[in-house]
């Protein structure tokens, strides 16, 4: 029997993901440096208004509030002993919510890194790595999750690792990286070769794609990468709204919903099958997104130019394909917003 996303993406040209994790649940009171996941069991309440927040803004798809729910992650709260129980409330509290929508909404199992590195250049072992990631997908499946989400992956190990894991688990998956690094992500992998990883693995993703990152221009640039290789398979694309501005004591993405919705047309027309926002990505701009998807017909495959004139321009002149592409650089520890 086909799985819930697969059943959606046969009978639509494209689908709608949700918007950030961490800034709405900053807005709602979350403090810096508290792991969200213990809000599953602590708050359970703005969990349910975060996941409501996307559907009722048109939302196809939306994220679990797990991303950090790695026994690597949790253990710096002392919460390493809790990975089933935090995963299984954070899927529990999102089929509740998707169940009462009244039409098909999919609920994903976001699966973060784990913030370590991985050998020669740190401890993490490929077989720990898979351990850690499906301990943590156990705990999701015992929610009834319907589709694993990993997502923000720098290295391909740990996006092999975590393909792994999926198989062990028996369940449907996705995977993005995200590409932050002129054009590449911080361990130096491009859009051409996550589009080659994917063919390679044993079990390969339903969708593959980027998420987070620079801003949604780059990301488009990275997309349009992904395309060019003739890939056949589902590709994602997750924004975030515009670039992160220091205000007030506050981070704040200074995209407008009617920046994001030129976003997600582009997208769309660059043939993205799955179409989201990350870090600053609000219901409002989710609104508008949908809107516009609904409402403008289908253009052209976008080029460089188009996207740079309506999204601005690049944070860097390279995709990351070039000679003058950046080496490798060190895995970031950050998490999704």
């Amino acid at each position: 029997m086909a799985d819930a996303l697969t059943e959606l993406l046969s009978t639509r040209d494209w689908l709608m993901a949700d918007g950030a994790t961490g800034t709405n649940l900053f807005n709602m009171g979350l403090s810096s440096g508290e792991p969200p996941e213990l809000w599953n069991i602590d708050q359970p309440d703005n969990i349910r208004k975060l996941y409501r927040g996307a559907v009722e803004a048109g939302s196809d798809i939306f994220l679990t509030n797990t991303f950090g729910g790695n026994a690597a992650r949790l253990k710096l709260h002392n919460a390493q002993g809790r990975v089933r129980e935090l995963n299984r409330v954070g899927v529990e509290l999102g089929r509740e919510v998707a169940d009462a929508s009244g039409r098909k909404v999919v609920v994903a199992g976001s699966v973060g890194p784990t913030g370590e590195i991985f050998e020669p250049m740190g401890t993490l072992t490929h077989k720990d790595a898979v351990e850690i990631f499906h301990e943590q997908m156990e705990g999701m499946k015992e929610g009834g999750v319907d589709v694993l989400w990993i997502e923000t992956i720098s290295a391909p190990e740990e996006y092999k690792a975590a393909a792994e894991a999926a198989k062990l688990a028996g369940l449907p998956w996705c995977g993005t990286m995200s590409f932050d690094t002129a054009g590449r992500t911080m361990m130096g992998v491009t859009s051409a070769a996550l589009a080659e990883l994917v063919e390679k693995l044993p079990n390969p993703p339903i969708a593959f794609g980027a998420n987070c990152g620079v801003g949604a221009s780059d990301l488009m640039r990275t997309v349009l990468g992904f395309a060019s290789t003739g890939t056949e398979r589902p590709i994602i694309a997750k924004g975030n709204a515009g670039i992160p501005k220091y205000h007030d004591g506050h981070i704040h993405y200074d995209g407008t919903p009617e920046l994001m919705a030129e976003y997600a047309v582009l997208a769309r027309d660059a043939g993205v099958r799955i179409i989201g926002g990350c870090c600053g990505t609000m219901p409002e701009h989710l609104r508008a997104m949908r809107a516009a998807l609904e409402s403008r017909p289908r253009g052209p495959r976008p080029t460089l130019e188009d996207i740079s004139e309506k999204l601005g321009g690049f944070s860097s002149s390279s995709d990351g394909t070039g000679d003058d592409a950046g080496a490798p650089r060190r895995e970031r520890r950050g998490r999704r917003g």
